[in-house]
């Protein structure tokens, strides 16, 4: 494969990644906001009202909060995602390629978890401030008594005025191992959407190389939300560390929790194990269907943007 066909695939796996986060994040914004909610109420002091369940969340926050409580911190959402999923897309892309030396080795397993890790590793670096401002936007009740931020500018501004740089990236800990998220996911897409293609040519005595019209966006969905299954379970408890750890300090500026060990100790003393699983319901409708319209998105974007690369 020529330099600048591999170069103009990458951008393609980032466009198309771009545009599939975008649909998400668009359909799917209020069960975030009930998510994180979840996540940070440990049953103590709290500035978030209680909720029964997910239903209920949905329906006091519209009731107390209105429209705008239910898209609260979704500018951050759309950029985080929008620029995750990019970014992923083309890293991933970028280091599947280098792995099999331009297209010219089959990828093991394996070398899909290192591909998934590292692109996960790099994308967390550039986005973890864009997460940070989107979990206190979204922790922002009627209850809280400091001064709410106005939006993302106004929230990136206030907390490098009163907390310094460095809080931007609180919770990158949990977030790079949360980078583990998207191998499983990646992982499990990959082997599934193999075992699919192969089951399928088998199947259409077709040819096992020629892929590009097998599979359907029955198929995507389907890989998209079993995947994200496997995924969100193995590794949910360091959503719930991080969205502690990126709560904004209370008004004498001292934080809730002082690091991630610290998240775990208290969280496993008061909650028990069900604690780091707080918040997993909406998470679950959330996600689930989530992926599989991005994947969707993804693919047919991609098969899109090939067809018309091949016309030209």
């Amino acid at each position: 494969m020529s330099e600048s066909k591999s170069e103009q695939r990458q951008w393609e796996n980032a466009a198309a990644g771009a545009i599939a986060g975008f649909a998400t994040v668009a359909a799917m914004h209020p069960l975030d906001v009930v998510r994180t909610r979840f996540q940070v109420n440990d049953g103590r002091v709290s500035n978030l009202p209680s909720y029964k369940n997910t239903a209920h969340a949905i329906l006091t926050i519209a009731r107390l909060e209105g429209l705008r409580g239910l898209y609260a911190g979704f500018s951050p959402a759309v950029l985080g995602s929008t620029l995750s999923w990019g970014l992923y897309f083309f890293f991933y892309g970028r280091a599947k390629q280098r792995y099999s030396k331009n297209g010219e080795e089959k990828l093991s397993p394996g070398l899909h978890v290192a591909s998934a890790a590292e692109a996960g590793a790099l994308v967390c670096l550039c986005t973890n401030p864009v997460w940070l401002v989107k979990t206190r936007l979204q922790l922002q009740t009627p209850l809280h008594q400091t001064r709410p931020y106005s939006g993302l500018y106004d929230a990136l501004r206030t907390i490098m005025t009163e907390e310094g740089w460095t809080a931007l990236y609180k919770g990158i800990v949990p977030g790079l191992f949360l980078v583990s998220h998207g191998a499983v996911q990646f992982t499990a897409y990959e082997e599934l959407r193999k075992a699919i293609v192969d089951y399928k040519n088998k199947k259409r005595k077709q040819n096992p190389d020629s892929v590009d019209n097998i599979l359907n966006s029955v198929d995507y969905a389907i890989l998209g939300g079993s995947s994200k299954v496997a995924a969100i379970l193995l590794t949910y408890p360091f959503q719930v560390i991080r969205a502690r750890l990126q709560q904004r300090p209370s008004s004498d500026g001292i934080p809730r929790y002082m690091d991630s060990w610290h998240v775990v100790k208290e969280t496993f003393r008061f909650e028990g194990f069900r604690g780091f699983y707080k918040g997993i319901t909406p998470n679950l409708l959330k996600n689930v269907p989530a992926s599989s319209i991005t994947f969707i998105v993804y693919e047919n974007v991609l098969n899109f943007l090939r067809m018309g690369r091949n016309h030209s």
